[in-house]
């Protein structure tokens, strides 16, 4: 008698908790501090293959709208067409392409960042991946972070203005934070 052997792979989907998720930004001010911001709107699904988590896929988007400096006049300049002109785009999008193993928990996962109508690719480090935990209303839920540096020109928003003392008001390179919370669906 011969017996089948499954050769079915592991899949699970996993919904983004926008309301424990956020996406934060920092970047340096007229050369001598940082201003930090956050998108509090993310939405997305990662598909999960738990034998293999270099074969796993993660999609996932933010709402512009939603971008909180803690200042509503440099929110809504953020928001113009000086820089990421909310009217025209008004999503951010990341799709992964490849997942690499870093380390024993840590990943680098390559995509493709769309933002401001333009699509580069980019490298984000993730750290572990969180084991499931159950939460008190029966969902099961994981974490991670995952961080990058972008130049914000590559993506077209190149407003800036010149310091009488020299140098710029807004700095090119964007250091993005992700703290991302998923729901099993």
């Amino acid at each position: 008698m011969t017996t089948a052997v499954s050769n079915e792979v592991a899949v699970s989907t996993w919904n983004i908790d926008p309301a424990h998720s956020t996406a934060q930004f920092k970047v340096k001010h007229m050369m001598i501090s940082n201003v930090k911001g956050e998108f509090t709107h993310i939405k997305g699904t990662l598909k999960l293959e738990s034998s293999d988590i270099t074969r796993s896929s993660v999609e996932a988007s933010m709402d512009v709208s939603t971008i909180n400096t803690r200042e509503e006049q440099r929110d809504a300049h953020l928001k113009s067409a000086d820089f990421f002109h909310l009217e025209k785009f008004p999503t951010i999008s990341f799709k992964s392409t490849r997942v690499t193993k870093k380390g024993d928990d840590d990943f680098a996962v390559e995509g493709e960042l769309t933002m401001h109508g333009v699509t580069r690719k980019v490298v984000f480090d993730v750290e572990s991946l969180s084991p499931p935990t159950k939460d008190p209303w029966g969902n099961t839920r994981i974490g991670l972070s995952a961080s990058t540096k972008i130049n914000r020109k590559d993506f077209g928003l190149n407003w800036n203005a010149a310091l009488e003392t020299g140098g710029i008001l807004v700095g090119e390179e964007v250091a993005i934070t992700l703290d991302v919370e998923f729901i099993k669906a």
